[in-house]
């Protein structure tokens, strides 16, 4: 970030683009890997998605709305799935988990289904939509770092694949659960390996100080094996799982937590005498939001990440990869994320004068950090481009901000947009997938937006918008 003693107004450099951000050639070229894969424009410069253009889905369904193509969600679904399978054949196998957390609703549950992935929840909701499509229970995991004991009690009654354990706590709260149901939890112990991933800390999960699991360095971790092992009637080790952090770009955190990991299992071997089969790696495979990003292909990450873990197992155990255990990774946002944009109409433009010669032209749209929080959250940055027609005006330099009474309420910090941009304009902001209208609020009591998956030329509601009624139900009138 720019600084300058007596103001950021004063820096060098204040007002102008970024570095990863050249002056456009044509303001109207979209950049292939930020979109959705049947993302085009037609003849009048109409931004089209699934065979259906973006004028037609804002008359159809209002904006602000998140529109994902469904066919590039279950593509990229079955490239993890294909790509992680084939990568771990010669290992102990694969299973990719879809992270829900990035989107879950029940339409999107089913298609993970189908498309023969498992499932990663990591709240009581969560679970219950994998339950209302009949997600095959074995096929799931719950993670979390403070599951209550109704969400304990639910998955155990409900034959949950793997408990994923966070704390001594929750090992006392599901030895007695399973213990008292009469049944025995498959469970996981989340491992802090001590990992700094190349992320904003806000999203690194893999250092010793953060809440997540059991710390590896301070002994935590094998002390939660040796209590798990004193209780082999009420649950099942199955193994270790870690997660370094979200939006990652290359392969080299994963590879100090394999060894880790690998090694802590050989001393659980050794000194408790058990073998765990599985081996949890996470996710958190990072995205292209703008062009800066350079994210790696799904089988590419999957042959880096066979080879280190044969590397590793390799290593402990005297080139016997016969003794690597079955694998797990978990990307949610490298699924969903790049599926979707978010459709806005621009409702106001204006021009600032900044002094000295600057100026910055503020574009407000008809959505914000309601319905996408991760800019006011971690600084995150997004591109945007004019979607409802044509343009040949110059390219001016923009920033698109949201309807709330916040001035942190930046939807994309910087982008060249076509200098005649107006009022009734549409905008749409690429790779909003995954956790946009997860982590969205009625702040200032706005109504959520609704999800419009598109396919095939046709377009339908898979999570409707809300409505003020929705927003007064749960006011108790009377109290």
């Amino acid at each position: 970030m720019r600084v300058h003693e007596a103001g950021a107004l004063h820096a060098e450099g204040y007002g102008g683009p970024p570095l990863y951000l050249p002056y456009p050639r044509d303001v109207m070229q979209l950049l292939p890997m930020l979109w959705s894969s049947s993302v085009s424009r037609d003849d009048e410069g109409r931004l089209t998605v699934g065979g259906v253009d973006v004028v037609t889905l804002a008359q159809r369904h209002g904006t602000a709305a998140y529109v994902l193509d469904e066919d590039d969600f279950r593509a990229r679904a079955r490239a993890f799935r294909d790509g992680f399978g084939s990568a771990f054949e010669r290992l102990g196998g694969a299973d990719v988990y879809y992270a829900g957390k990035a989107f879950l609703c029940t339409a999107v549950a089913r298609w993970v289904m189908e498309e023969g992935l498992a499932l990663d929840v990591c709240t009581g909701g969560e679970l219950a939509v994998a339950r209302r499509v009949g997600f095959p229970p074995e096929r799931l995991a719950f993670h979390g770092n403070n599951k209550s004991e109704d969400e304990l009690r639910t998955a155990l009654e409900h034959g949950v694949g793997k408990i994923v354990l966070d704390s001594f706590h929750e090992i006392d709260r599901v030895v007695a659960l399973a213990t008292e149901l009469g049944v025995r939890a498959a469970v996981m112990i989340r491992v802090t390996v001590g990992v700094e991933a190349h992320t904003h800390e806000f999203i690194a999960t893999g250092h010793e100080d953060q809440k997540f699991g059991f710390s590896l360095a301070g002994g935590a971790a094998f002390e939660a094996a040796r209590r798990l092992l004193e209780h082999p009637d009420a649950v099942e080790l199955r193994g270790l799982h870690s997660h370094i952090g979200s939006q990652i770009f290359d392969t080299g955190g994963f590879e100090a937590s394999v060894r880790r990991l690998v090694g802590l299992q050989a001393r659980i071997q050794d000194e408790l005498g058990v073998a765990l089969p599985e081996l949890g790696l996470g996710g958190g495979y990072g995205i292209a939001y703008t062009s800066q990003h350079t994210p790696l292909p799904a089988d590419v990450l999957a042959d880096a990440m066979a080879d280190i873990v044969e590397r590793e197992v390799k290593v402990l155990h005297d080139g016997d990869t016969a003794r690597a255990p079955r694998v797990s990774v978990e990307p949610g946002r490298a699924i969903a994320g790049p599926s979707t944009f978010t459709l806005y109409e621009v409702g106001t433009v204006k021009r600032v004068e900044l002094g000295d010669g600057h100026a910055r032209t503020y574009v407000s749209v008809d959505g914000g950090m309601s319905d996408n929080a991760r800019p006011a959250l971690y600084e995150a940055d997004y591109s945007c481009t004019l979607a409802g027609r044509h343009s040949t005006a110059e390219p001016v330099l923009a920033r698109v901000v949201g309807r709330h009474c916040e001035s942190g309420d930046v939807v994309v910090l910087d982008e060249y947009l076509p200098a005649d941009l107006a009022p009734g304009d549409l905008i749409a902001v690429p790779g909003t997938g995954a956790y946009c209208r997860s982590l969205s609020s009625q702040y200032n009591h706005t109504p959520r937006p609704p999800v419009v998956a598109v396919r095939g030329g046709e377009s339908r509601v898979i999570v409707r918008r809300e409505t003020i009624d929705d927003l007064l139900a749960l006011d108790v009138a009377d109290a």
